[in-house]
């Protein structure tokens, strides 16, 4: 089989295309013919050297594959071989096979194309587990999401809408934001020229966001904590501003909030596993009926990882980038 390496960390063409021994099936597990890799911003900190896979997962980059199954472990009842899964890995992604156990992956229904199917379980698991399981977002309620236009964002924005919730987005041009609204996001915030407290609480009357979902990080602590309603969380899932959180804990008291910081890829396998299966049975019927779909920007070819890199480095993407074998 071939995926892409990173031999030495570095810049987008630290990518390598190279042949590697095809990986064992275990009594659970699915092998998949990759038929597309979700990029993620995970990938370019492994890419660096930042963020190496965990024990027991392969070396390359890749956390969301799309693809056919083609060999089934002894143990496997859910999948047969032919059917058409997407799942989510703890890496290995970026391969022509990719192997994860079954409760891992999920059908890809027959009205989303499977190329597409790469960008639904990494956005999809991150969004739903953090905003919804942990945060307990509610019909009439308001999510903050910062990046409006990512692919965690574009996601974000459809889940909440699905859910009856009111959206406010940040995003760094009219395009972008144009993107979030035409999905549903109804207050609109250009982070360039606009403060997005101020925004936020003008379109709540005063009340603030009850859940904020946060990919910068310790840039945007204190403002989170200013825009939050009281009982609010706010689910930190990045630090891309690359700063240490400050902000004053009492005002995060009186408010009776939560600042509550979460990564998906080193969860235990069974909190992963609980996650999924929360998506087929709830998430999946809005996949299946067309009200939820995959927010796909670009598709590029293997040979061409560097540059769907340096696309997602630039924040040139509205919606989800993905690798075609």
């Amino acid at each position: 089989m071939r995926a892409l390496l990173v031999d030495t960390p570095g810049g987008p063409d630290a990518l390598t295309l190279s042949t590697v021994p095809d990986l064992v099936v275990g009594a659970g597990d699915i092998r998949i013919e990759v038929a597309a890799a979700g990029v993620n911003r995970a990938d370019v900190q492994q890419r660096l050297g930042l963020y190496p896979s965990p024990a027991g997962a392969p070396a390359w980059p890749g956390l969301e594959v799309s693809g056919i199954v083609t060999e089934i472990g002894l143990a496997v009842t859910r999948f047969a071989v032919g059917d058409r899964v997407c799942a989510l890995l703890a890496g290995g992604g970026y391969a022509t096979e990719a192997v994860v156990h079954q409760d891992l992956a999920l059908p890809v229904p027959d009205n989303v194309d499977l190329v597409d199917a790469a960008a639904l379980p990494e956005a999809l698991a991150t969004v739903w587990s953090n905003v919804f399981m942990s945060a307990g977002l509610t019909a009439g309620q308001t999510l903050l999401v910062h990046g409006g236009g990512s692919g965690i964002g574009t996601t974000a924005i459809q889940l909440a809408r699905l859910a009856g919730a009111r959206v406010a987005v940040t995003a760094g041009s009219p395009q972008k934001l144009a993107a979030c609204s035409e999905l549903g996001a109804d207050i609109l915030v250009d982070y360039h020229k606009q403060d997005f407290v101020a925004e936020v609480l003008a379109a709540t009357d005063g009340r603030g966001a009850d859940v904020i979902l946060d990919i910068m990080g310790g840039s945007y602590a204190a403002r989170n904590v200013a825009a939050l309603a009281t009982n609010g969380t706010i689910m930190v899932i990045g630090n891309q501003g690359g700063e240490d959180a400050v902000f004053n804990p009492f005002q995060l008291m009186v408010k009776r909030g939560r600042y509550w910081g979460t990564t998906l890829r080193s969860r235990p396998a069974a909190e992963k596993a609980a996650i999924m299966a929360d998506l087929g049975s709830r998430v999946w019927p809005w996949l299946i009926s067309g009200e939820l779909r995959p927010v796909i920007d670009s598709r590029f070819a293997f040979t061409d990882a560097a540059a769907a890199h340096r696309r997602l480095e630039a924040s040139a993407h509205v919606g989800k980038i993905v690798l075609v074998p």
